[in-house]
């Protein structure tokens, strides 16, 4: 049992706390990106946890809940090929290099930059209301931009998620929106390919150094899973407005946690 538990005292109420915290992250990465942002805390409060082991626990979840919400997008999205297979790869690579940078870099170094980065496209997405509405290619689709971008894109995002992770699906969908060009439906739908790839070669390196506490990763990635249905439903239903506004939300509440920590860090 301890081979599941990683030591940690588990108890029911924990279990159940975290299946809710996965079924709403679950829909929030579904519907846009940003569910890290409420499955990797819930996984920080748990007593004994380590925060390397809380990010690879957390990757467990998440891979379960895009590998749904990628399914149920991808019956009703055709992806751009061209893009969306050479960003998977990428950011594959890409992750497991952020995962091992996970166990030797602070994270604290990312938290200003990344909220720079959230304020700048926060102000950028709502400044720009038309901004995703349809799909406007910046380059022709299979021009050497179009791929170079997109490999580029995965690379960056793909280290990012390995090192740390909330935000990454929301950080996909707005490269693809302002820099490909993707409407924010479609953007959505290929975040979520790519967001499997990213999470998948983090756990590459996270399960054989024994970081990933499995019974609190399949209780979140159960949560996850039906979040993740539900979510990629609603997004399909009411299409890129709908994700549109709830990319602004998201980017909002993730701006005023980072931005409280970074306040919290100073005051120390």
């Amino acid at each position: 049992m301890e081979a599941l538990t990683g030591g940690i005292d588990v108890t029911l109420t924990m279990l159940l706390l975290l299946f809710a915290a996965g079924a709403l992250a679950g829909w929030v990465d579904a519907v846009v990106g940003g569910g890290g942002l409420i499955q990797l805390p819930a996984l920080l409060l748990v007593p004994g946890m380590t925060p390397v082991q809380a990010v690879a626990t957390n990757k467990v979840g998440s891979i379960a809940g895009t590998t749904a919400s990628a399914v149920t997008y991808l019956r009703k999205v055709a992806p751009d090929r061209s893009a969306t297979i050479p960003a998977a790869a990428t950011a594959f690579f890409g992750a497991v290099l952020g995962a091992k940078l996970a166990t030797v870099v602070p994270s604290e170094l990312f938290t200003p930059i990344i909220l720079a980065a959230l304020v700048a496209v926060g102000a950028f997405t709502i400044l720009n209301p038309s901004l995703g509405t349809d799909v406007s290619l910046r380059f022709g689709e299979q021009s050497k931009r179009h791929h170079g971008l997109s490999w580029l894109i995965g690379f960056a995002i793909g280290v990012y998620d390995g090192v740390l992770g909330p935000g990454t699906g929301s950080f996909l969908v707005i490269a693809f929106v302002t820099i490909i060009g993707f409407s924010f439906l479609q953007a959505s739908a290929t975040a979520k390919v790519i967001n499997w790839a990213t999470n998948f070669g983090a756990l590459v390196y996270f399960v054989p150094d024994g970081q990933v506490v499995w019974l609190l990763g399949l209780v979140v990635a159960a949560g996850n899973v039906l979040g993740g249905i539900f979510g990629a439903r609603t997004a399909l239903k009411r299409g890129s407005g709908f994700v549109r506004i709830v990319f602004v939300v998201v980017v909002s509440a993730m701006i005023i946690r980072l931005g409280a920590d970074v306040v919290t860090g100073l005051i120390r």
